[in-house]
């Protein structure tokens, strides 16, 4: 099943502060919602571990993000896939745009993936809600890491 899902934060501090926090290995990992593990092993490689519950399916994930296409403090893309064992697979990418707005900066990302295995089976609908619930919850958590910082 594959799925798009795009949206913007303004963040009150500026995109080097922002660049800062979008790269920095603790704070990613106190802001994805269940990660359990984030590890930096390259300079633009991390392995993580996440526990997810979507629906009726729970299960711990575990996979590789990659960072790629730099151009600081503008603009990256992630990559990464995971496994959930009987739960399936999570694969995808985001691109991630910083622009100076209104003091602040505007944070605006676009987001194509792909799942399969019994998440997959749980519907459209589900899944969709499930990945923009996630996807809020973790720009939350980023924008208060931001201000803490600002």
């Amino acid at each position: 099943m594959a799925m798009t899902m795009n949206g913007e934060v303004q963040l009150p501090a500026s995109r080097e502060v922002v660049w800062a926090k979008l790269n920095d290995p603790d704070v990613l990992k106190a802001c994805i919602p269940g990660c359990e593990e984030l590890e930096k092993t390259s300079d633009n490689e991390f392995r993580a571990t996440a526990k997810m519950k979507v629906g009726p399916v729970s299960a711990r994930f575990k996979g590789r993000v990659t960072l790629s296409d730099f151009d600081p403090p503008t603009s990256y893309k992630i990559s990464g896939e995971g496994e959930g064992g009987v739960a399936g697979f999570a694969k995808g990418g985001a691109s991630v745009h910083l622009q100076d707005k209104d003091g602040g900066t505007l944070l605006t990302y676009d987001v194509d993936a792909q799942i399969g295995g019994k998440l997959a089976q749980l519907g459209q609908r589900l899944i969709s809600g499930a990945a923009k619930k996630l996807a809020d919850e973790f720009f939350t958590k980023f924008a208060d890491a931001v201000k803490a910082s600002a």
